[in-house]
């Protein structure tokens, strides 16, 4: 029986290897992991700066906002204590979040406009929907583009 012949770089002497007479050398491992995947949206930031006022606001004049009390918004990540952005230069559209006054009471809900019918939805199923009948006084204040929060340490 043969021994195997195992092809060596010098058998292929039109052919380049890298590395084929490099001593090995150890290199230092960074201790932070590298993406294989997406990579991580803190690194669109490195160079950049992020101006609350000019992400959130869009229009400064018209733009007011509001400390949320309760809990009927909560399917929408709105939290009792958020901070809601409210434009009142948007015009309001069925499924917007607005803030409105119901006879004189300022609520924050969803609005609703199909076929006819006018509502305040809530966004906790403990709280049924406002519909809107003759005699209501509804005055859309605002449209609700942003909100922010304090995450407790």
């Amino acid at each position: 029986m043969h021994a195997a012949h195992l092809p060596a770089p010098e058998d292929f002497p039109d052919h380049r290897f890298p590395f084929a007479n490099v001593l090995k050398q150890a290199l230092p491992l960074g201790l932070t992991p590298v993406s294989a995947g997406f990579p991580s949206p803190a690194e669109d930031y490195a160079d950049r700066s992020l101006d609350i006022n000019e992400y959130l606001v869009r229009n400064p004049v018209s733009t007011f906002f509001f400390q949320v009390q309760g809990d009927s918004m909560q399917g929408a990540e709105i939290f009792d204590g958020d901070i809601l952005v409210v434009d009142r230069s948007v015009t309001p559209q069925h499924g917007h979040i607005v803030v409105a006054f119901l006879n004189g009471e300022r609520l924050v809900k969803r609005f609703f406009r199909r076929g006819g019918r006018v509502a305040l939805i809530a966004e906790n199923p403990a709280y049924p929907a406002i519909d809107l009948h003759d005699g209501a006084e509804l005055v859309i204040w605002g449209v609700v583009v942003g909100k922010f929060n304090r995450i407790g340490v």
